[in-house]
């Protein structure tokens, strides 16, 4: 995928999950910075894995610990 699309479709995923436009950032960290909780990790992975039509697994998800991590993963298995 390339990476403005990526970046565009995480944009995208992250604004559905209810993070405001202003605190998403590459370097923002989603368990200190954005405040996921368990629903909020649920449903950002749900969004994803809708998005890109394809499963993401335990494993790689987590290695998912900044918004950067998560473009990464995007633009190596979409």
């Amino acid at each position: 995928m390339e990476n403005k699309t990526a970046r565009r479709t995480l944009y995208k995923v992250l604004r559905k999950t209810g993070v405001s436009r202003n605190d998403i950032e590459l370097e923002a960290s989603f368990q200190e910075d954005l405040k996921f909780d368990q629903l909020d990790w649920t449903l950002f992975l749900f969004y994803l894995e809708e998005s890109i039509n394809a499963s993401i697994e335990d494993d790689q998800a987590s290695e998912l610990y900044q918004v950067k991590d998560s473009l990464k993963l995007l633009e190596k298995i979409a």
